[in-house]
């Protein structure tokens, strides 16, 4: 079994899945298991789900040494990668996000899933860089830069690849709200309160209807899209 690299607590009705590798919080296979296995958890036990990072850090995206190893291991670890955004963004418990730092390209990508996001203020970076070092942004990271990034922003966020500090990210919809960083997880525990009030079963099949279509087309382009950014 792979070392813990996130806790799991659950505070009344509410699962806190808080991540902690020690150093960036990136996603390796093992983080990506391990998060899954916290959703599905949750989703058993809980009626809402806070993830959040470690002070400074929430989530530095894909393991850079595993997308630099190979393309098939870079392949192979965003398509694991991907099926986790998905289950985050089609989460059947409410998800509120705590971010605690730092999220850039795949990290800003978790913070795209959640139902409610809580940014801690700071000298913190928030985006999608992947132009700005010579990739092209996947058709995952598109289509949920399209359902949150405001529509006036969309083109700055994805093909300017500009990065935020954690109050405009609000402004333009990687957060909701910025606050103070010793106020982020009560916030997120007030936002996760009121959100699992609400009725499980007309929540579901409304995140369906709002959601579904980005993540069946997402799920289906997924082959094509790597393909074409990892070929061979």
């Amino acid at each position: 079994m792979s070392d813990p690299l996130l806790s799991y607590t659950l505070e009344g009705t509410t699962a806190i899945v808080r991540m902690d590798d020690g150093k960036a919080n990136a996603l390796s296979s093992a983080m990506i298991a391990q998060l899954t296995s916290a959703l599905e958890r949750a989703e058993k036990e809980a009626s809402a789900m806070i993830l959040t990072g470690r002070p400074d850090r929430f989530c530095a995206g894909f393991d850079l040494k595993v997308m630099m190893s190979s393309p098939a291991n870079a392949k192979a670890l965003l398509i694991e990668g991907a099926e986790l955004y998905m289950r985050l963004y089609g989460a059947s418990v409410p998800l509120v996000i705590a971010c605690t730092g730092h999220a850039l390209a795949g990290g800003s990508l978790v913070l795209l899933t959640g139902d409610v996001r809580v940014g801690a203020q700071g000298a913190y970076r928030i985006g999608l860089n992947e132009v700005q070092i010579g990739l092209p942004v996947p058709v995952l990271a598109m289509e949920l830069a399209r359902d949150r990034i405001t529509t006036t922003e969309l083109g700055r966020a994805t093909l300017e690849a500009k990065i935020y500090g954690p109050d405009e990210a609000a402004e333009v919809g990687y957060l909701d709200v910025a606050v103070p960083p010793d106020q982020v997880l009560a916030r997120a525990k007030e936002e996760a309160a009121r959100l699992g009030q609400l009725a499980k079963s007309a929540f579901v099949a409304t995140k369906v209807r709002l959601r579904g279509k980005t993540i069946e087309h997402v799920r289906s382009s997924l082959a094509g899209d790597l393909a074409t950014l990892l070929p061979g």
